[in-house]
């Protein structure tokens, strides 16, 4: 793939030596593989036990022909058309216990709950680099990151974490179908956010530890928790 757009601007060859992990490849985690690959990223692990399904295609990185396909392997279809030569790793089961991970960890998965077993499985890990989060639900959206040597930034981030699934569901707005609702710019914006904040942490910047956007009043605000 010809990177000459972003090269010297940020060269993921140089700057990514450590395995990159999305974990979750719905809404967020398909689009944030997609601009991981778009930005040079030339292995990506891709978690997730899902298959796609018609409602998916509005939001999420897939296409009518993707129905009835494992989300990993259209992802990957997806980011080698983008890459010939990028390896994807799929991990077509999802993630389990023991959860002990290497490098970048991207969490899409939506589950509150085993985002944070994931967390919590990894905040004494030397070999985790840092946690990239994200939580979405119709026009409103946020990113949470954490640099795993920081001890206080992983304790900061296990403290958002603090509610059920239930519960979380619960907030979600839902048709009368009771099928959630998402647009796909909420979830294209707080990846864009999130993505900028990867390349700023290789990129020797210090990025913001939280990110609330809300599509539907155009707001955007930043804690650095």
């Amino acid at each position: 793939m010809n990177t000459s757009k972003v090269l010297e601007f940020f060269d993921a060859q140089t700057l990514v030596k450590k395995p990159v992990h999305v974990i979750g490849c719905g809404a967020i985690g398909s689009n944030v593989a997609e601009q991981l690959t778009r930005l040079g990223v030339s292995v990506i692990h891709l978690w997730d036990y899902d298959h796609v399904e018609p409602k998916n295609v509005t939001n999420q990185m897939f296409f009518d022909g993707d129905i009835g396909k494992a989300k990993v392997d259209a992802i990957e279809n997806l980011c080698k058309l983008i890459n010939p030569q990028i390896k994807i790793i799929k991990h077509e089961r999802g993630i389990d216990n023991p959860y002990i991970l290497t490098g970048y960890v991207f969490l899409c998965v939506d589950n509150i709950e085993l985002r944070k077993k994931i967390v919590e499985a990894n905040k004494l890990n030397p070999n985790c680099i840092a946690f990239f989060d994200f939580r979405m639900r119709l026009t409103d959206a946020q990113h949470y990151f954490a640099d795993c040597s920081v001890k206080e930034q992983v304790e900061n981030l296990i403290g958002t974490m603090n509610f059920t699934h239930e519960e979380a569901a619960a907030a979600t707005p839902t048709s009368a179908c009771g099928v959630e609702l998402s647009v796909c710019y909420t979830v294209k914006n707080i990846v864009c956010y999130g993505i900028a904040n990867f390349v700023n942490f290789c990129l020797g910047n210090e990025p913001k530890q939280m990110i609330i956007t809300d599509m539907k009043t155009m707001d955007v605000t930043v804690f650095p928790m």
